[in-house]
């Protein structure tokens, strides 16, 4: 029943950053966990981040580590991932999704555990 909505995709050079967001309506409170996924151009989706509503914890897949920092505003219902010193390789169809019973881990980047789906947002990383 939970709706996402993902937002603020785009083109970008290398080096530059962009920022996502992932707005929930609906059962908005029955979430509890929401993760940020990328799907690259004739590539298997592949988990980039997550977080917890409960404690506020967070998980990053190593190769995003230091430069994405995932956020979230409980009384705006979005999730945010901030992307920086982007490189060509993080071009994709970025995704995010939540669950009302997941509490995640890095384990849960597999995004097998995620129960609601947003459509997606392109991000173009190029010079």
């Amino acid at each position: 029943q939970l709706q996402l909505v993902e937002s603020g995709g785009g083109w970008v050079q290398p080096g530059r950053s962009l920022r996502l967001s992932c707005v929930a309506s609906g059962f908005t409170a029955d979430y509890h966990a929401t993760g940020w996924f990328r799907q690259a151009p004739g590539k298997e989706r592949q988990g980039i981040s997550c977080i917890n509503r409960s404690d506020g914890s967070t998980y990053y897949e190593d190769s995003v580590k230091g430069r994405f920092i995932i956020s979230r505003d409980n009384a705006k219902n979005t999730v945010y991932l901030q992307m920086n010193s982007l490189k060509p390789e993080d071009t994709g169809i970025y995704y995010c999704a939540a669950d009302p019973d997941l509490y995640c881990s890095g384990d849960s980047l597999s995004g097998a555990d995620f129960s609601s789906w947003g459509q997606g947002t392109q991000v173009t990383v190029s010079s």
